[in-house]
């Protein structure tokens, strides 16, 4: 089954802004979780079965953050956060937090440190869970079905809540420092034994430092001091860091398009389209000479010369067929009045001439 959206990050905004309190008291919390309105993560039309889905994930996705490598301030507000999913859910009868038995000696180990604290309030939430039966016991830690994977997926830890891996603080425990300093006393008082003067012990019995236990508590102090303000710096440094870099990644992405741009319109200039072998006849040659130019304009009159020619050739033959036609219609108009006009003697012509006298 996958994750509910959005669900593992409201969880971890709601412990990254306890985190920031630097407080581990419940009022805090509380006061950030009425500030998100974390209680109405349940409200929604759901039925009784994604009601109950959802409700085990809320829980298994807190308790991820109850159990190591998280620091003591996420664990403590994860243990806030179960009591407050655990007592807003509204199932009925109420799901419980699913807890391992190989998980339950650091549990209880991390009830004792509450307490050796001081910090009681955490303590009650705890022991408040207990008493109202919230925990349900089982041999692993998911589910397991017939036919399911061998390999079950490991859940990612997030680095921010992580605590951190400090060999120096590993090594030199708050048990090593007390027993360190046990030792320490037990040595400085033989010394006054052993010694002929008990106030003041000899010198050649002094092979260490008298001031030995407290330079090396000193030195554990600062190195305490640092990797907290190295924390802190980190937090302040990440956003800031954030923003360069996703200023950096977008002022070299407009590079690489302007560089693009600039690649394409240089092909498409220098590129010069050759024409194919049917019309290499009309392709013009670009040439800066006059000349060039000249016999260029005289090429392209040419031809419409040749079509003048070609055009004045069917003129003149209409013009020629128009004559032809005149000359048969005067030829005919002349043969029809010599057929029609009677034929006058002289003779008579002139005896029409005295007669008129």
């Amino acid at each position: 089954m996958g994750t509910t959206p959005g669900l593992k990050a409201d969880c971890e905004a709601l412990l990254s802004r306890f985190l920031e309190t630097d407080s581990v008291r419940f009022e805090d919390f509380t006061e950030l979780w009425r500030n998100m309105k974390f209680g109405t993560i349940f409200c929604g039309r759901m039925r009784n079965l994604e009601k109950n889905m959802f409700t085990k994930e809320a829980l298994a996705l807190a308790w991820q953050y109850f159990l190591p490598p998280y620091t003591f301030h996420i664990r403590v507000g994860a243990l806030y956060l179960l009591y407050g999913l655990y007592n807003t859910q509204l199932c009925q009868p109420k799901q419980k937090i699913r807890v391992a038995l190989k998980d339950w000696d650091e549990v209880l180990k991390f009830q004792q440190d509450l307490i050796n604290a001081q910090h009681f309030d955490a303590a009650y939430i705890f022991r408040k869970l207990r008493l109202d039966r919230a925990f349900h016991y089982t041999a692993m830690p998911k589910l397991l079905s017939y036919r399911m994977k061998k390999k079950i997926q490991r859940t990612e830890v997030t680095e921010e809540f992580k605590d951190p891996d400090d060999r120096a603080m590993k090594l030199i425990t708050s048990d090593v420092l007390e027993e360190m300093l046990n030792v320490h006393d037990h040595y400085q008082n033989m010394k006054h034994v052993i010694s002929a003067d008990k106030s003041q012990p000899d010198k050649a019995l002094s092979l260490i430092k008298d001031d030995f236990f407290d330079n090396l508590k000193n030195i554990v102090l600062e190195h305490q001091q640092w990797h907290k303000d190295r924390k802190v710096c980190s937090r302040c440094r990440a956003p800031l860091l954030c923003d360069f870099f996703s200023f950096l990644f977008i002022y070299f992405q407009r590079c690489e398009r302007a560089e693009s741009l600039a690649k394409i319109k240089s092909k498409a200039f220098s590129i010069v389209v050759q024409a194919s072998k049917s019309r290499r006849h009309r392709q013009v040659k670009r040439d800066s000479s006059d000349s060039d130019s000249a016999s260029g304009q005289g090429q392209t009159k040419a031809p419409r010369k040749k079509r003048g020619k070609e055009t004045s050739r069917p003129a003149a033959k209409r013009v020629s067929s128009r004559n032809k036609s005149n000359v048969q219609n005067v030829n005919k108009e002349d043969k029809s009045l010599r057929l029609s006009m009677p034929v006058i003697t002289e003779e008579e012509g002139e005896n029409e001439s005295f007669t008129e006298t």
